[in-house]
């Protein structure tokens, strides 16, 4: 009796494991699948001309992504993407005030995990005229973002430059904005951007670049170099109209001997391929994208030949 009882509990104690094998393999599944998405690795940095200041070369930008008001679920995704930037070495944020609600929620998520101290925190004058309204929106800014200075304080798009440039100089010079710039998004404004560059001499300028919009490199780039300007990177993505071009096509062999794996990755490492480009800013509201863009600042960027390859593929 003893053994058949012996017998009993050991099989009802394998039934048991064998039913409740798949509920547990389920709850592993599970963990795993809510771990947050890490980066590994030191990004690669560039310095700021003007100063020797050197930045990480992958960015954060926060148009649309930050846009998210008071919606408590989207902050939750966003403060897990700061996160994870922030513990990768991450440092440049760029927002702007007429960037719906960026701003605030940006302020508030920095704010919350302590992180302003080791953050870039890059804005703009935009969309204002005149002197007044120039410094009224940066004490606007100044609030929102829930600090006392920004990093780099750039006048949006060409608007009112003359004017807003000034205001820039007389914030920078009371040590309220460390870096003045001159930002844009298209490439039919590049030519007055370069001409604006040759004569104001900022310590930055932002403007779009990718494979399917090259203008940078006869406008931009140049003028860049020889003047000794920082470069922030927008648009790298197109707007994400370089995903939908790549759709159902696999990653090219040769990205492995740039170390990436990903198409985003591929897009970063050419926009960041010129030296002369200090950061590119992509925006992002997914941790797991937070985690593929950052790969992108490890390893070398694409030569010549790559790039070229890139650019065909696109075509």
């Amino acid at each position: 009796m003893a053994d058949r009882r012996d017998f009993l509990a050991t099989a009802s104690l394998a039934l048991a494991g064998a039913a409740l094998a798949p509920l547990a393999a389920c709850g592993r599944e599970a963990s795993t699948a809510s771990r947050p998405p890490k980066f590994e690795g030191t990004l690669m940095t560039r310095p700021i001309p003007s100063t020797g200041e050197r930045l990480p070369v992958i960015g954060m930008g926060t148009s649309d992504s930050f846009e998210v008001g008071d919606d408590e679920e989207a902050r939750v995704a966003l403060r897990e993407v700061l996160s994870i930037f922030a513990a990768a070495g991450g440092k440049v944020v760029d927002t702007a005030p007429t960037y719906g609600s960026a701003e605030d929620v940006l302020g508030d998520l920095v704010a919350a995990q302590k992180l302003r101290e080791r953050l870039f925190v890059a804005t703009k004058l935009s969309g204002v005229q005149g002197r007044d309204e120039g410094f009224a929106q940066f004490e606007a800014s100044l609030r929102r973002l829930r600090t006392d200075k920004v990093d780099l304080l750039q006048v949006h798009n060409l608007q009112d430059t003359e004017t807003q440039i000034a205001v820039a100089r007389e914030l920078k010079a009371q040590g309220r904005a460390r870096y003045i710039g001159l930002t844009h998004y298209r490439e039919d404004a590049q030519d007055e951007l370069a001409a604006q560059l040759r004569k104001h001499k900022p310590d930055f300028v932002q403007i779009n670049y990718s494979p399917v919009s090259r203008g940078f490199e006869r406008t931009i780039l140049p003028v860049a170099k020889d003047l000794g300007i920082a470069v922030l990177i927008n648009r790298a993505f197109d707007d994400g109209r370089l995903f939908q071009r790549v759709r159902d096509k696999p990653v090219p062999a040769w990205a492995k001997d740039v170390g990436a794996d990903s198409w985003a990755q591929l897009f970063l490492k050419f926009a960041l391929s010129p030296d002369a480009v200090t950061a590119v800013i992509p925006a992002t509201s997914k941790p797991k994208h937070q985690v593929d863009n950052l790969k992108a600042g490890v390893g070398p960027m694409l030569d010549a030949r790559q790039r070229a390859a890139l650019v065909a593929t696109l075509g």
